[in-house]
């Protein structure tokens, strides 16, 4: 009897000893799927990660998860990018050619909400859609006889046009508009024109200053290939091209053939844009004030050895309110932005 005792008891401590043996087993197996699969909610969250186009202007130089999820969409509209997460010259192209091919949008090169919305219905239709139908993917880069390369999307509010990257002969902006600004004479010809959304701003910028009791005047805004052709063939025929280049852009390399550029200047120098502007109410208005409308100095003094221009404190360049606040605040020229 006593030996059967001992021998149930045996049984029992080996019975609990393999069922406490298969309980850790299944513990430890859970855990390890658990850790390897993603919970439910987990899986959504991942899910969800790009399913809306972000609300936060977007534009080039940005960087982050939020170019990312700007990229997955236009990835949906069949635009490709090598770099993921940089808001770089493939992304800029593939937000001009979008915008381009929409009639109601704004051309600029960056994501804003009018192109978010439209992006939006584009994908929601699931119509047709052809990437670089509006402007052409970028190819190996053309040169000038002068030896500048031809910028092939001049339509980006950020384009960098200098004695280095020249503008392509036949463009001329598609949204030149008269803004609603003093000018020193009444004609309608082509300088009293830019492109909209840098007239929109100055106006803004003359109406603030004209409640400072300022007088501003703008001098000179879009101009031709053709037009900066002759101007600078005829500074070159007076002084030699060498020189004339010092102050003057051969046809392609002038700001003013994007749109987005205007001289101003005021009675108290004689409406004439002389680096006395600077040293006047207006021009030291408009130098602490521009960034507020979009515009910076494009050429600012001590930085001539960069801009390869002189100082011109009357030349106001729209580059948009983020990028000028940037520039203007470090005291850096486009370049050296672009450069970062």
């Amino acid at each position: 009897m006593q030996r059967l005792l001992w021998l149930l008891l045996l049984i029992g401590v080996l019975l609990f000893f393999m069922t406490s043996c298969q309980s850790n087993d299944d513990t430890n197996s859970s855990s390890q799927n658990n850790s390897e699969k993603p919970s439910d909610e987990e899986d959504v969250t991942a899910n969800q990660e790009y399913e809306k186009l972000p609300k936060t202007p977007l534009q080039k130089l940005d960087q982050g998860e939020q170019v990312v999820a700007l990229q997955y969409f236009l990835e949906q509209l069949g635009y490709s990018f090598s770099n993921q997460g940089n808001y770089n010259e493939q992304v800029t192209w593939a937000i001009t050619d979008f915008q381009i091919q929409q009639e109601d949008l704004l051309v600029s090169g960056i994501y804003d909400e009018d192109t978010k919305q439209k992006i939006e219905e584009v994908i929601q239709s699931e119509k047709t859609y052809k990437p670089g139908k509006g402007l052409p993917a970028p190819t190996e880069p053309a040169f000038t006889d002068a030896g500048t390369e031809v910028i092939s999307n001049p339509y980006d509010q950020l384009v960098l046009v200098n004695k280095d990257f020249s503008l392509p002969a036949d463009y001329i902006p598609d949204d030149l508009v008269i803004p609603n600004v003093p000018f020193p004479f009444t004609e309608d010809i082509p300088k009293k024109y830019m492109r909209q959304a840098a007239a929109d701003a100055l106006e803004e910028l003359f109406a603030d200053a004209q409640e400072e009791g300022l007088e501003l005047y703008a001098q000179s805004g879009y101009r031709s290939y053709d037009r900066q052709d002759t101007i600078f063939a005829a500074n070159a025929a007076e002084n030699g091209e060498k020189h004339a280049n010092k102050y003057s852009a051969r046809p392609g390399e002038s700001e003013h053939q994007t749109g987005l550029a205007m001289d101003i200047t005021s009675p108290e120098v004689n409406f004439s844009l002389e680096t006395e502007f600077g040293e006047t109410k207006e021009g030291k208005w408009v130098k602490e004030n521009a960034t507020n409308y979009g515009f910076i100095i494009r050429f600012p003094e001590g930085k001539e050895e960069i801009t390869k221009y002189q100082f011109e404190p009357w030349h106001l360049r729209y580059v948009g309110q983020k990028a000028a606040e940037e520039i203007m605040n470090q005291n850096i020229t486009l370049e050296e932005y672009l450069e970062k």
